[in-house]
């Protein structure tokens, strides 16, 4: 599996202005975009005037970036909104939406965590719904045979599309959720803050829980049809649900016409990447 850090990564070598290919948005998406922008690199549809950025802004920071025509694909881990449609066609911006893979949310608790093995969809819903904000504080407050000790939650900032998608299926509305938890478009943020704090919750990416197995665990969910664990076999089958959930990039029209370094790094991810997808911890598309 490839490592990967959050932020920013730039590959290659440029030495002029038009030699670059620029991506921006989703988290989820991020380790699977480095890994194809690394082996475009190094293969032989690219060439040392090449540069590729790839930065973690959230799929809903990467759509604002995108419709303003700063970058030339977008990572996103939700379909675009009908609002930055708008945007997009306002700037005229066209573009082309390309399914990349599918990936399980999983939910982590730290391997110091000896009493939370599996949690329904309602009792996920009690935790982070708005009106469980400053009230739902101890884990007996969510399960008679749980401790009373405190309910510490992470996850993901308000731009990014894992939360968009968490809060619609888990508690009914998009972007309905507390306030009160340690946010970030860093997985990786939310991965430490679990993993130090046996008493701890978070949500994420499969790839990211994944990768660090053995710092924590993931949780099993019941949504009423017995209890599944997140992984690349429960999300292919769909069993891991309701929390199994597509992804995207959304390439620039106009971009992927005229620039040939994006036309060649599409074309590449088109042959390539479904295995990438896969190698980083993901579910490609059949």
């Amino acid at each position: 599996m490839f490592k990967y850090v959050f932020g920013l990564i730039m590959l290659g070598f440029v030495t002029t202005a038009s030699a670059r290919v620029e991506i921006d948005g989703s988290s989820t998406v991020y380790p699977i975009m480095e890994a194809v922008a690394e082996e475009f690199i190094n293969s032989s549809e690219s060439n040392t005037t090449t540069q590729v950025t790839v930065g973690v802004s959230g799929t809903g920071g990467g759509f604002k970036r995108f419709c303003r025509g700063e970058i030339d694909i977008a990572n996103a881990s939700r379909e675009i909104k009908q609002e930055e449609i708008e945007t997009c066609a306002e700037n005229g911006i066209e573009f082309e939406t390309i399914l990349i893979g599918y990936d399980a949310l999983s939910v982590i608790v730290s391997e110091d965590n000896t009493f939370v093995d599996v949690l329904t969809v309602d009792e996920l819903k009690r935790m982070w719904e708005t009106s469980a904000q400053q009230k739902i504080t101890s884990w007996k407050q969510i399960r008679d045979t749980f401790p009373d000790v405190p309910l510490k939650l992470a996850g993901p900032g308000t731009d990014s599309g894992t939360f968009d998608y968490w809060t619609e299926v888990i508690v009914g509305e998009a972007k309905a959720s507390r306030a009160d938890y340690q946010a970030s478009e860093d997985d990786n943020i939310t991965v430490r803050f679990v993993s130090r704090d046996q008493y701890a919750l978070g949500y994420l990416g499969l790839a990211y829980y994944l990768e660090n197995e053995g710092a924590v665990r993931a949780v099993g969910i019941d949504a009423g049809k017995g209890v599944v664990y997140p992984s690349v076999e429960t999300a292919r089958d769909g069993s891991y649900w309701p929390l199994t959930r597509p992804l995207y990039i959304y390439v620039e029209k106009t971009a992927l016409a005229e620039n040939p370094d994006v036309k060649a790094f599409v074309e590449f991810f088109r042959k390539e990447g479904n295995a990438l997808v896969e190698e980083v911890g993901f579910v490609g598309v059949e």
